[in-house]
């Protein structure tokens, strides 16, 4: 290891732009928000190697964290959730977006017992609303939530909605990292770069003033 921040030490960031997981245009996010830059990691099933870059990166800083089992959030973070379960070697559970009307009507896939603590893991945070609604249904069953971890951070106010939650946010990535990579390595334009810098500290401004 170099002792440099994880960001700086590989080229995850690099590697997720060349793949098409980091997108600019105009795009209106699952918050309702229109967002100059696009983050899609859904595509990381389709590159094997790059799945398992990122889950190394992410079992670096999850090995810091105390936890028995990963709950990973359906459906972008279940695969980058398996992929950090078999680097960690740890059990996987997940919360399921739709409760089976049949079967064991599980909201909880996987094995577990109550009192355990779990890390929840997901793709990224704009918001907290989703991991929220992710921790409710465990906490339900008598499992214990203090961390998230998650790839990236878009900066929009989601490590801020959690920790009044009492919840701690653990990011690989801040957006301001990933925007600061691709122009250190003329992915991007300063231009550019300079434009989505904008856009995240506007929509910081208005999220803190709501």
């Amino acid at each position: 290891m170099t002792g440099l921040p994880i960001y700086q030490s590989t080229n995850l960031p690099t590697h997720l732009f060349d793949a098409g997981c980091i997108q600019f245009g105009t795009f209106t996010l699952k918050s309702g928000l229109t967002s100059p830059i696009y983050v899609d990691l859904r595509l990381l099933v389709s590159h094997p190697p790059l799945l398992r870059e990122v889950a190394r990166a992410m079992a670096e800083m999850a090995c810091r964290l105390a936890f028995d089992r990963i709950a990973a959030i359906p459906y972008a973070g279940l695969p980058i959730g398996v992929a950090l379960a078999l680097e960690l070697d740890r059990p996987l559970i997940y919360p399921r977006r739709e409760v089976k009307e049949h079967g064991t009507r599980r909201a909880i896939e996987g094995a577990f017992e109550p009192g355990e603590t779990v890390l929840l893991v997901d793709d990224l945070i704009t918001r907290g609303d989703s991991k929220l609604e992710a921790i409710s249904p465990l906490e339900a069953v008598g499992l214990t939530v203090r961390d998230v971890l998650v790839l990236i951070d878009r900066e929009q106010g989601g490590a801020e909605d959690l920790a009044r939650r009492g919840y701690r946010l653990h990011a690989v990535l801040t957006l301001t990292q990933v925007l600061d990579v691709l122009r250190e390595s003329d992915r991007i334009a300063s231009a550019q770069h300079d434009e989505v810098l904008a856009y995240l500290r506007a929509a910081w401004n208005v999220k803190r003033e709501a």
